[in-house]
């Protein structure tokens, strides 16, 4: 069985990503350089996204969760534009994923159909960047 964060980062962080890029482009005057920056990814990859080319799967598009996950892409870009950092606003994804049914959906969808294992709370750690000999490229 797959641990809950896989499923997350395969079909949920895609679609999420993009929804955040579009919402941060469109209603929030951002332009696709900026949205790059704030995810660490290149501005034709950001293009990509607006043009929902890379999404990932749709499952969430054809999910009676939509509505409930684009207006939580609203909140979360306002929290953006407010000055959050985009990976606190990625990761609490999460919680929506767990509180709404959508992570027993993601486990239908994969063909797992036995108990689901209870899913730990993330530990929301700050990740340190390493030094030292041999990290200078990081």
């Amino acid at each position: 069985m797959k641990l809950p964060c896989e499923l997350i980062v395969a079909h949920i962080l895609p679609f999420a990503r993009g929804a955040l890029a579009r919402e941060l482009v469109n209603n929030h005057g951002m332009t696709q350089v900026q949205v790059a920056r704030l995810f660490g990814v290149t501005s034709a990859a950001v293009s990509q996204y607006l043009k929902a080319i890379r999404d990932g799967n749709n499952l969430i598009e054809k999910s009676a969760y939509r509505d409930d996950f684009m207006d939580l892409m609203k909140v979360m870009a306002q929290h953006v534009v407010d000055g959050q950092d985009v990976t606190e606003v990625l990761c609490s994804i999460c919680g929506f994923v767990k509180r709404s049914g959508l992570l027993k959906a993601l486990y239908v969808f994969e063909g797992y159909s036995g108990e689901l294992g209870v899913c730990m709370e993330c530990p929301n750690l700050a990740i340190v960047r390493p030094c030292g000999p041999g990290f200078e490229t990081l």
